[in-house]
C-alpha cells in the first residue's frame, strides 16, 4: 500500500489511489514494522488511516509495540497522531509464543531427520 501511494507522481493520481485504500469495509495491513519506513510513508498512513477512522475497520499486524514505531517511521510527526487513530475504538489482541513458519520448518527438519535415519 505505501510503496503504491508513495508511487503517485499527481495529485490527481494520489487521491484516487487513497480512495481505494479508504474504500473497502475491511482494510488489512501487514507487518507495520518489518521495514523502515520515510517521514512521506507515514503521511500516507496517516491519511488513508484519518479518512477511515470511526467509519470503516482497519486490521493491523505488527511484531512492534506502538512505542517503537517511531523507530518504523523516523522523525515522522504523525506517528502519534497515526496510533492515537487506531487505538481509540479498538480491541488489541496480543499473540505471544513460537512463529507459526517457525515451527512449521522445525517439524519440517525433524521429519527429514527420521526419514533419513529409516533408510
Amino acid at each position: 500500500m505505501l510503496v503504491d501511494l508513495g508511487a503517485q507522481d499527481s495529485t490527481t493520481g494520489l487521491e484516487r489511489r487513497l480512495k481505494h485504500y479508504v474504500k473497502p469495509k475491511l482494510l488489512c495491513i501487514d507487518e507495520i514494522g518489518y521495514l523502515s519506513y520515510d517521514q512521506r510513508a507515514a503521511d500516507l498512513i496517516f491519511q488513508v488511516v484519518s479518512r477511515r477512522y470511526e467509519n470503516k475497520s482497519i486490521i493491523i499486524t505488527t511484531n512492534l509495540a506502538f512505542n517503537d514505531w517511531p523507530t518504523v517511521f523516523p522523525g515522522a510527526t504523525s506517528v502519534a497522531s497515526l496510533i492515537d487513530r487506531l487505538i481509540h475504538h479498538s480491541e488489541i489482541t496480543l499473540i505471544e509464543g513460537e512463529s507459526y513458519r517457525k515451527r512449521q520448518a522445525k517439524h519440517r527438519k525433524a521429519a527429514k531427520k527420521r526419514k533419513g535415519k529409516s533408510k
